[in-house]
């Protein structure tokens, strides 16, 4: 039996690594970057701290968000950001 997103065609294996931004509640300091497995810390103005990197794969993601947790951060969003598109070639004599 095929799921919803094989019959309308929809890929549902995501491309790993893929980068994501981790938006928790409060500021953290830059010394988290090495238990934040490298991802990078951006104080914003609101208050709120930004996480930004490469994730390699589901489980990665979700041991992320369970230090989040762990530390008892409200966790405000987190979004999968859009790869750069791949260069298109050209075609000789354009």
């Amino acid at each position: 039996m095929r799921t919803v997103a094989e019959r309308r065609g929809e890929r549902t294996d995501p491309v790993w690594p893929a980068v994501y931004q981790i938006r928790i509640e409060g500021h953290l300091g830059h010394a988290w970057t090495s238990w934040f497995s490298g991802l990078s810390i951006a104080l914003e103005d609101n208050g709120d701290t930004l996480l930004t990197g490469a994730v390699v794969d589901q489980a990665a993601l979700h041991g992320l968000l369970t230090k989040v947790r762990d530390l008892g951060i409200p966790l405000v969003s987190v979004n999968r950001l859009e790869a750069d598109p791949a260069p298109q070639p050209t075609e000789e004599g354009d």
